[in-house]
């Protein structure tokens, strides 16, 4: 699994409206399109041969539906791990932005949500063609994210407020299941506790397994983002004034129980957590906030944020880690041990 792919790991900023990198040598003549040399570098990093083919065929890609879709071009490009984005104009003069990326089982579900959601909390999907991964979405302001809102509380509440509206919705037929990902997730277990030589680490993650298997009878069926953090929260195009203030970008949809989407907003800016003195507390506030706005129970809220810890330090020990990342043990402790903040 890519870095970009793994929901709630920061990889940049904003993929699905761009995050700006250097151009690199990768272009296909008379396509105009130079493909970033770090977006090159990712693909060859994280998907080997396939990702080098699928770089070196992204310049035509992108010129054909630049030509399908009758854009120009508005600017350089950007991008994550995995995707380029390109701002664009449409043929009656609308901005936009052409997302493009390769079609594997963590990106073929976005057009899927973007659809369900039709603009309403979320980025708008103007077209899509599923079997190249490519979208067209209206071009969103990437300069002011939720992490520019200079109030850390004022921010969770708007996030929570968006996720609440978010999740509201049945997940529509075919996308992935939490309890598909969850299973899979205890099946591996034992693979990472034999690398993890710190006891303390070992325990944590049984604990964090035990708490999913509590939950796994009943994973729900909502549409979950997945990745909700403050860098995918994004201000309308200044020329979008009837437009939300806020809008959604980049999921990684899942048909599941939205205690599960906590976890990637607790960790947001996470020296400010730390300067305030009392990081498990700060934890708590947060948590407190976001399941009271989305109405949750806690204890089922807490078991999935426990299930997003194990995801995350197993992913980590994929990646040749041997011990649990000091903020997800900070998180997982503020909510096992810690009371109710005021």
């Amino acid at each position: 699994m890519s870095a970009e792919c793994r929901p709630g790991i920061d990889v940049g900023g904003p993929v699905a409206q761009g995050c700006p990198g250097p151009p690199g040598p990768h272009g296909s003549a008379g396509s105009g399109i130079e493909v970033p040399a770090a977006l090159a570098a990712s693909h060859d990093r994280y998907r080997g041969a396939a990702g080098r083919a699928w770089i070196a065929a992204l310049p035509d890609l992108a010129a054909d539906f630049m030509d399908r879709w009758q854009l120009r071009a508005d600017g350089p490009p950007s991008h994550g791990a995995v995707a380029l984005v390109l701002p664009v104009v449409r043929a009656d003069g609308a901005p936009a932005a052409l997302k493009l990326q390769p079609v594997d089982e963590e990106t073929r579900g976005e057009p899927v949500a973007l659809r369900a959601w039709d603009g309403d909390g979320a980025v708008r999907l103007l077209h899509d063609a599923t079997e190249s991964g490519v979208m067209l979405l209206e071009r969103l302001d990437a300069s002011r994210s939720l992490s520019t809102v200079h109030d850390d509380m004022a921010a969770i509440r708007i996030l929570s407020e968006l996720l609440a509206r978010l999740v509201a919705l049945p997940a529509p037929e075919g996308l992935r299941r939490l309890a598909d990902v969850a299973a899979a997730m205890l099946e591996q277990l034992p693979w990472a506790l034999a690398r993890l030589p710190d006891p303390s680490d070992r325990r944590l993650l049984d604990t964090c397994a035990g708490a999913v298997r509590d939950l796994l009878g009943g994973a729900g069926d909502r549409l979950l983002h997945w990745d909700l953090h403050y860098d995918n929260v994004l201000a309308p195009h200044p020329s979008s004034s009837a437009r939300e203030p806020w809008l959604a970008i980049d999921p990684k949809p899942l048909a599941g129980d939205p205690g599960f989407e906590l976890l990637p907003a607790l960790g947001d800016r996470w020296d400010e957590v730390v300067a305030s003195g009392d990081v498990a507390r700060a934890v708590r506030r947060r948590f407190d906030l976001m399941t009271e706005i989305l109405g949750l129970d806690r204890r089922r809220a807490t078991g999935w944020t426990l299930g997003r810890v194990l995801q995350n330090a197993l992913w980590d020990v994929e990646d040749g880690e041997t011990a649990v990342a000091p903020e997800q043990k900070t998180i997982a402790g503020a909510l096992l041990d810690g009371p109710r903040s005021p």
